[in-house]
This record gives C-alpha cells, sequence and structure tokens, in this order.
C-alpha cells in the first residue's frame, strides 16, 4: 500500500520502518537499541509469535527464510543480521534439514536454553558442570561462527579452568554442539531439545506444498489456509508459510478478494 503521508507527517521513524515489515501482523514493539534495524523488527515480533509447543521446550527461534519473508530486501537482511551478531545480540545455528537452512535466536534465549538443558544433564561429579558456565562465558562470546574446531573449542573452554576431554563429550550429549559429518574435528554449535523440531520442519514442509501442489490452480487463499493444521508438524500454518514464501517456494498475490499463496516452485 502506497503511504500518502507527507513530509511533515508526525509519523516517527519507528512507525515507518515497522510498515516495511511485510507480514501477516504489525504488533511488534520496538524497544530494543537496535530498534532502527528492520530485521530486528521482524525479529522481535516472530519471537513473540513463536508456536507454543506442548512437548517440547525450546526457546523461540526464527529460520533465515522467514526472514526474508518479512524483509525484502535480502541484502539488507545479511548485513543486519552480521551487525547484530557482532553486537551479540543473537546467534545464526547451522540446520541438518537443507543445506541453506539456517536459524537464529536471540543470545539471551540461548543462554537460558543452555542453561535449562544443563539441569538435565546427569553427571557423577557437580564440578563437570562448570564446563556449562566455561562455554557461555568463553565460547560463545568469542566465536561467532556456526561452527568451532576441537582445538580451538579446547582452547577457549580451558580459559575457565582445567580441561578434560570428556567435558567436550558432555556438551556434545547435552546436544549444544554437534560433530560434524565431513570433519569430525569441527563442531556446529547446535540448540538444545531442538530435533524432533527440525523434523517437524521437514515434514510440514512436504505436507503443505503436497497440499497446495494438490488444488487445480496449486494456490489458496491466505485467511483460509492460515485456519489449517497440519497433521506432521508441531509447528503452526504461520511458521511454514513464512519458511516456503522466504526460500521461494510460495509466493503471495493480493487480490480484490484477499491475499493468494500459490506454489512458485517445486
Amino acid at each position: 500500500m502506497e503511504d500518502k503521508t507527507g513530509p511533515s507527517s508526525s509519523s516517527s521513524n519507528a512507525d515507518k520502518k515497522r510498515k516495511r515489515v511485510t507480514d501477516f501482523d504489525s504488533d511488534s514493539q520496538l524497544n530494543d537499541d537496535h530498534d532502527e534495524l528492520l530485521s530486528f523488527v521482524a525479529l522481535r515480533m516472530m519471537q513473540a509469535q513463536f508456536p507454543k509447543l506442548e512437548k517440547v521446550t525450546v526457546k523461540p527461534f526464527i529460520l533465515h527464510s522467514q526472514l526474508y519473508s518479512s524483509v525484502k530486501d535480502r541484502t539488507q537482511v545479511d548485513q543486519e543480521l552480521e551487525l547484530l551478531k557482532r553486537d551479540k545480540v543473537l546467534r545464526v545455528f547451522k540446520l541438518n534439514t537443507g543445506q541453506d537452512d539456517h536459524a537464529i535466536m536471540f543470545l539471551e534465549d540461548y543462554i537460558q536454553q543452555i542453561d535449562n538443558i544443563s539441569k538435565k544433564i546427569g553427571t557423577k561429579k557437580e564440578s563437570d558442570f562448570a564446563v556449562f558456565g566455561w562455554f557461555k562465558s568463553h565460547v560463545i562470546t568469542s566465536k561467532l561462527e556456526p561452527s568451532i574446531s576441537h582445538q580451538e573449542l579446547y582452547s577457549l573452554l580451558s580459559a575457565g579452568g582445567k580441561m578434560k576431554d570428556e567435558y567436550i563429550s558432555l556438551l556434545v550429549n547435552a546436544g549444544i554442539i554437534t560433530r560434524q559429518l565431513i570433519d569430525p574435528n569441527v563442531y556446529w554449535f547446535a540448540i538444545p531439545n531442538i530435533g524432533s523440531i527440525l523434523k517437524g520442519i521437514s515434514q510440514g514442509r512436504k505436507e503443505l506444498l503436497s497440499f497446495l501442489n494438490r488444488r487445480k490452480y496449486k494456490e489458496m487463499m491466505l485467511a483460509l489456509l492460515e485456519k489449517k493444521r497440519l497433521r506432521f508438524s508441531p509447528l503452526d500454518m504461520r511458521f511454514h508459510l513464512r519458511d516456503l514464501i522466504g526460500s521461494g517456494h510460495l509466493q503471495t498475490c493480493q487480490t480484490p478478494t484477499g491475499i493468494v499463496v500459490r506454489v512458485l516452485k517445486d
């Protein structure tokens, strides 16, 4: 929709930026130092709208593709993500659901996720739990990339105290890091307790695309589609729509009767 407000309008810059974030709702709140970044506004909104899961305890995360569905300038998205990573506002994680799949989680949520999972890990020695604190204090604050080598991980953890090889195994068992298949001496940073959700992401994508592909024109009104429930994913329809629109599998089109979602490519 074209903005007809003139230069003398009293609308704030934040209001204008909020209007430029394309989404199905616009109830975001701007209350952070980074609220002038479109990507930050969109991330906060999607964080607040993350589906409430019944059987899995995981802090909200946003798929990179979902961010592309909300902020149309992909170059701007990538630049702002780099800034937010450098400022230690969020972290980006490589997912095993697709070659280009990445999840974004606010650092405060990631630290809480580590705290929650560390309390559930059984260990014989109370002192072993120190490695979780070392990981938060020395690793995630120093290493901003999605992966880390065994040697660098060992070195950073050693800044916290006397290291043992079993401490790294403890982090692996907690799901905080996972070994790369190609190079076992390199680890991916991971979101603990996310395994079943990753399965839901893959199955939800297939189910939604299959449903639309079976329709005569491979399309459906957004308002009707949002009311449907997916059988094979714990995530809601809006989560999957944002993902598939941002990844280019679906597109939206404004019509006189409302927004239509259609398959763009198989």
